[in-house]
């Protein structure tokens, strides 16, 4: 008795040396966006059990303004020791590089991918009272006279998304740029705007209340919070493909070991049913990936939005 007695006190101090330790040796999670909005919400369900993986505590600290630009700084400014993440849509990391002629961090030289996170396909909506029930219907209209199309502002992954509509199909739509997919989402509401492209999970509510219509999916394939949904590819319109995936950085020079730790820990935590079914029903769609796959997805949409900036002489607001 007294030998089982000695090894629960001994493996009760070691439970408190840890979790003493995951305490004093907080992760830092830099979060690009607000509190509240759909970012930091898939940044917030990941949080805690990601720290749990990594035997440690994860703060989120968020660093909002620049579509990303202030928490990239920050993010630059911070030790490549692992102890400070960046969680950021790719507007901050893929679009940026091509959006602002001076941008003070390079993604592809100062940062370090760690993994995808989730997947974030833009999505049409309209009006309930409007005509369009579908993208190729939304599409013949835009032929026959302009219709309106409202944006987050110029320059956003929404905004990239009405380009890449114009162009494919020629239709007559006028970019009606705002500070924001809040008072965009509100003129789509009151009637006052024709179309919003924007991130499902921003929508979801909306649409599952009957408050907004869905026509049209941006994305190779459907999603799965809207299955019936079709994509522009399926209705005969190509090249609409608009996503605005989330995902984890750590500072360039971080050691490969700390980085395939974490993206470890992170494949656990995603693959935690509660996890996954709470990022699902968010409108989120959970994906994961190698630290050498979200490396490639980031080249490959630089050049995809850099390319498309440039052709469009997008400039920021």
């Amino acid at each position: 008795m007294k030998t089982t007695a000695k090894i629960a006190q001994v493996l009760l101090g070691l439970v408190v040396v840890s979790s003493s330790w995951a305490q004093t040796n907080p992760i830092k999670m830099l979060v690009a966006f607000p509190p509240g909005g759909p970012v930091d919400f898939v940044a917030r369900t990941i949080a805690e059990p990601l720290g749990k993986e990594l035997g440690a505590q994860i703060i989120i600290d968020n660093k909002p303004g620049g579509n990303g630009a202030i928490s990239a700084e920050y993010m630059i400014n911070a030790p490549a020791d692992g102890k400070t993440l960046w969680f950021t849509s790719a507007g901050a990391v893929a679009i940026n590089p091509g959006l602002y002629e001076k941008l003070s961090y390079n993604p592809l030289r100062d940062l370090a991918p760690i993994s995808l996170v989730v997947n974030n396909v833009e999505v049409l909506v309209v009006n309930p009272n409007n005509p369009a029930n579908t993208g190729g219907e939304f599409v013949a209209i835009s032929k026959q006279k302009e219709v309106t199309m409202a944006s987050s502002g110029t320059g956003s992954v929404p905004h990239l998304a009405m380009e890449q509509l114009a162009d494919s199909t020629k239709g007559k739509l006028l970019h009606i740029p705002y500070k924001g997919a809040a008072p965009a989402i509100t003129d789509v509401l009151g009637g006052h705007v024709d179309g919003f492209f924007g991130d499902i999970p921003g929508l979801i509510s909306y649409i599952k209340s009957g408050k907004l219509k869905p026509i049209g999916i941006a994305a190779p394939k459907r999603s799965p919070a809207l299955p019936d949904i079709k994509t522009f590819a399926e209705m005969g319109v190509p090249g609409v493909d608009s996503n605005n995936w989330y995902a984890l950085f750590a500072k360039a020079g971080t050691s490969k070991s700390e980085i395939d730790r974490i993206n470890a820990a992170m494949k656990k935590v995603l693959a935690q049913e509660d996890i996954k079914n709470r990022l699902l029903q968010s409108g989120a769609d959970p994906v994961g990936s190698s630290a050498d796959e979200l490396g490639s997805v980031l080249k490959n949409d630089i050049n995809k939005w850099t390319k498309l900036i440039k052709a469009k002489n997008i400039k920021p607001e």
